[in-house]
């Protein structure tokens, strides 16, 4: 069960199971707004994972809906009328009613292009959500690069027998984004693994595309393309 730090009260809260609305409150097209949105997208991820039926809920400007949707980023509904539980996905200092308080702390940096829209995903996803990132120069291109390797490694993996996920893997990925969401253990997961000779190629491959089911990486978009 998803466990997520409640910022309304500092304390952490099961998501309990049944429908979930995952309410992303977004008012501007900057980067800040862009990682609001890419966190409620990943806590939608963690909990369809945990078999909770979501709904996302968000009003976007249009450019921001662009820059989302080259992320990756699910498209939502815009009202936040219906049943279930809500979680609210928010800056620091946004006023909310009721339910879970989820903050996400502030982002700066470029815009990304058509080319570097994964990176800026990772780039994200690499930092805690209660602390600030700035997207500069540095941060894009060592996403980007660890994009191509993982990419790469994941095509040639996928040229080997499929092998179960081991449970130890498993268990490891799914601890750490059911507790507080936690992405840079499940990434460190990923760093292990990949230098891991004692697990089989196979075993890798579908570690990682079990772990991109959360991440929304395209880690298997390059297989067949190394031999």
């Amino acid at each position: 069960m998803l466990r997520i730090t409640d910022a309304g009260t500092g304390e952490p809260t099961d998501v309990r199971p049944g429908l979930t609305r995952v309410h992303a409150h977004v008012a501007r097209a900057d980067t800040s707004a862009l990682r609001v949105l890419l966190v409620a997208d990943v806590l939608a991820r963690a909990l369809e994972l945990g078999g909770t039926p979501v709904v996302m809920v968000a009003d976007p400007p249009a450019e921001l809906r662009a820059r989302a949707d080259a992320l990756g980023i699910r498209r939502a509904e815009t009202d936040a009328l219906g049943g279930g539980q809500i979680l609210h996905v928010l800056g620091p200092e946004e006023p909310v009613a009721d339910g879970i308080r989820v903050e996400v702390a502030p982002a700066s940096g470029p815009a990304e292009s058509a080319e570097s829209s994964s990176a800026v995903r990772l780039a994200l996803l690499a930092h805690p959500r209660s602390g600030p990132v700035d997207l500069d120069s540095g941060a894009l291109t060592e996403a980007q690069e660890t994009l191509a390797r993982w990419r790469k490694t994941v095509a040639l993996w996928a040229n080997h027998p499929s092998k179960p996920i081991p449970e130890h893997v498993r268990q490891e990925l799914r601890t750490a984004w059911e507790d507080d969401l936690d992405i840079l253990a499940v990434l460190d997961v990923l760093r292990r693994l990949e230098g891991a000779d004692d697990v089989p190629d196979g075993a890798r491959f579908e570690s990682y595309a079990y772990a991109d089911r959360l991440l929304g990486l395209e880690l298997t978009r390059e297989i067949g393309a190394w031999a």
